[in-house]
């Protein structure tokens, strides 16, 4: 049947929605395949074929090639649309399951389709198309900058107009709080995703990504766009305040002076985007303490105790800064931690110094008892570093040697001494030991054994009460095993208080 109507139709979809004229097409196809379809009273399958260049086309019965089914005596389970490959084999012999088998039938009109069912095949399609369109034209854009203007909101989230059909998704979690947004407002986003997706949304965006932060300042600020001055990361509490690292790459530029702007101009453009959010920019170091004391910025840091094991540091700072540290709610130094990676801890210096004091005072008065030395030479151990006995055992001689009046006789005397009172310290502990008895009940526990309950009263851990109080990191510290069995040993001891709270 040829039908010039067909070509006609291809041509206008395919100019008004810049859609392959294939898919066009394909639309018409289907549509003329769910009409045929509905002149039967029983289901069948149909495929219509259209030529391409004169709008002929021609209509298919199909019946797919299946196995005999046993459970219904070795028949087809739909009659009207199937057939037993042994049937097909008669015409084709190389005739496959799966396969189908064709027969020509009257085709339906095109202008009797219902216009409704063409319609529809035909508007779906081509939404699929421009939605595939879509994701191909922006999947190499994430994490650029894209601007749009307010089309609806809904609940919290916004939906932005791209310009040519395009829309992008703001969900409420990436929308800036009490950011107040109308409609026909120019938002700008960071574009974080792009999914091809049936329905819904495919482009969504981000108004709180650090991201965003670090490319506002690539468009406002020209040397960080130029290669001039490097971002190295970004931590953001959207809507409030904002730190970001920057490194300058030529020594004669002041990197941070250069995102502020002449009097803050730059950072202050930025800030209005971000609904007042205000922002800190801070001069990365490659030195991670100097690094964290920028970041703290502007408290003053007093002292800073680096635990590469656990990377964190022990901050110390004064009493009046204590509250500029921390930030409201926790803000400075956690935005302070983001930043540079490291765990920060805040400290009191005046308790820090107390506790130093202490602890000095303790290794001073073990090191005059252990190593029977004066309090001169115990004064000069702890002033050095040391704190315990362990460490003059272990330290290399070179080290020791270092220190100013020591020589290698004092040296050796010292390490030989150490050693002697780790070794009676180890003996009393063995005899603490075997001498400690733990209780019935903790030596009944699940996973518990002989020696480790023994450990355990040589501690001071006899009762179930006695395990139950301690902390994970207690117990591993003197037992060394792993962090899983330490909690199920506590929380087994903790039952029977559990068990007293329901009573």
């Amino acid at each position: 049947m040829a039908n010039k109507e067909i070509l006609l139709v291809a041509d206008v979809f395919a100019n008004e929605k810049e859609i392959d004229k294939e898919i066009i097409f394909q639309a018409i196809e289907s549509a003329l395949e769910a009409a045929t379809v509905k002149r039967y009273e029983n289901p069948i399958k149909a495929r219509v074929a259209i030529d391409r260049h004169t709008g002929d086309y021609l209509t298919y019965r199909r019946w797919q090639v299946v196995a005999a089914n046993p459970d219904i005596n070795g028949d087809v389970e739909f009659p009207s649309w199937q057939v037993l490959q042994e049937v097909a084999q008669i015409e084709a012999p190389d005739i496959q399951v799966g396969d189908y088998v064709e027969e020509e039938i009257e085709s339906v009109a095109f202008c009797r389709i219902a216009a409704q069912t063409a319609k529809q095949v035909i508007i779906q399609k081509v939404r699929e198309a421009e939605r595939k369109k879509i994701v191909e034209a922006y999947q190499d854009r994430v994490g650029e900058l894209i601007t749009g203007v307010v089309k609806r909101l809904e609940k919290g989230s916004v939906y932005l107009d791209l310009g040519g059909h395009v829309e992008a998704y703001i969900a409420r979690e990436d929308m800036i709080p009490r950011e107040p947004v109308r409609m026909g407002d120019r938002v700008r986003g960071y574009l974080k995703d792009v999914r091809s997706e049936p329905r819904g949304p495919q482009l969504f965006v981000s108004r709180t990504a650090p991201e965003l932060l670090i490319a506002l300042f690539r468009l406002e600020v020209p040397e960080v766009g130029e290669g001039m001055i490097d971002i190295i990361a970004a931590a953001r509490d959207p809507g409030s305040r904002a730190k970001i690292a920057v490194k300058a790459n030529d020594p004669r530029l002041d990197p941070v002076g250069a995102c502020v702007g002449m009097r803050g101009s730059r950072v202050q453009a930025i800030s209005n985007e971000l609904a007042g959010e205000r922002v800190d920019i801070i001069l990365w170091n490659p030195n991670e303490a100097q690094f964290v004391i920028n970041a703290m910025s502007p408290a003053e840091i007093q002292s800073i105790v680096v635990d590469e094991d656990k990377h964190s540091m022990d901050v110390a700072v004064t009493s009046d800064s204590l509250s500029q540290a921390i930030g409201r709610g926790g803000q400075n130094v956690r935005l302070a931690s983001e930043l540079t990676g490291w765990e920060l801890n805040i400290q009191d210096a005046s308790q820090v110094d107390k506790n130093l004091d202490e602890t000095a005072a303790k290794a001073k008065q073990e090191f005059m008892e252990l190593l029977d030395v004066d309090e001169e030479i115990a004064d000069v151990l702890v002033e050095v570093g040391l704190s315990n006995i362990e460490e003059i055992a272990y330290i290399p001689v070179d080290e020791m040697l270092e220190i100013e009046g020591f020589d290698e006789e004092l040296v050796e005397a010292l390490r030989s001494r150490a050693k002697d009172a780790l070794l009676i310290k180890a003996i009393a502990s063995e005899e603490k030991i075997e001498t400690s008895e733990p209780s019935p009940e903790l030596l009944a526990m699940d996973e518990m054994d002989d020696k480790l309950a023994h450990e355990m009263a040589a501690k001071g851990i006899v009762t179930l009460d006695d395990l139950a109080e301690q902390s994970i990191d207690d117990i591993i510290e003197f037992t060394g095993m792993d962090e899983d069995r330490a909690g199920k040993l506590i929380m087994k001891a903790r039952e029977s208080w559990f068990a007293e709270d329901k009573g």
